[in-house]
């Protein structure tokens, strides 16, 4: 590896990538969409995250009274859509009609889900914290819908398949669909990992296949 230098820097928010995600909340007129980049997981039992929120942003208020939100996934035909909710405000549009986007009922919170998401999270926020230019909303994720077609013969969920889209340095890229490897790999036995790339191999042709009946 050769020597490379690295130029300091003053403190800002250089994590990436991070996901790229639309926030639905409110009900009835006040429904709204809000476009996340600051949001994960920060717990598995119970399963919990959060979204964190400028305080002008016309969805502040609106997440205070209700406590509740969905997230929704965002896929590469859905990136012109998620970037029209992160730069028009509620105040002024129907996000929702505005970006072609359809309600659709979820089953433990008030807010509406977007239909055209593939994998949506209903979430109840639990806390409110005041950090300064943001408040975080931690929320646990009470019930999660997922498209049938990113489940493979197993039932385990491929959420690859959907096309999803992460966020860098102020643009959306699609994720990778080519892993480099899953977790463990690094101290996995030759024999175990020979034997998953062949499954792997196998899975990749099959889908193939399937492309080619679907032409």
């Amino acid at each position: 590896m050769t020597d490379t230098i690295k130029r300091e820097m003053k403190p800002g928010e250089m994590l990436y990538p991070v996901p790229a995600v639309m926030a639905t909340l409110g009900e009835g007129d006040e429904a709204n969409i809000i476009t996340i980049a600051w949001t994960g997981i920060i717990n598995s039992r119970p399963p919990m995250t959060y979204i964190s929120v400028r305080k002008e942003r016309y969805s502040h208020p609106i997440l205070m009274k209700t406590g509740e939100f969905v997230i929704n996934l965002c896929t590469e035909e859905l990136t012109r859509a998620t970037d029209f909710c992160g730069v028009k405000s509620g105040r002024d549009v129907d996000k929702f009609k505005e970006a072609g986007l359809t309600k659709e009922q979820a089953d433990l919170v008030k807010c509406p889900m977007i239909k055209e998401s593939p994998i949506n999270l209903e979430c109840k926020v639990t806390q409110v914290i005041e950090l300064g230019s943001h408040d975080m909303f931690m929320a646990e994720i009470v019930k999660v819908h997922a498209r049938e077609d990113l489940f493979d013969e197993s039932g385990r969920l491929d959420p690859v398949k959907a096309g999803l889209v992460a966020y860098i340095h102020g643009e959306y890229y699609p994720v990778n669909k080519t892993p480099i490897g899953k977790f463990g790999y690094s101290v996995m036995k030759a024999k175990t990992q020979k034997r998953l790339s062949k499954e792997a191999h196998m899975k990749r042709v099959e889908q193939n296949r399937q492309k080619r009946r679907n032409k």
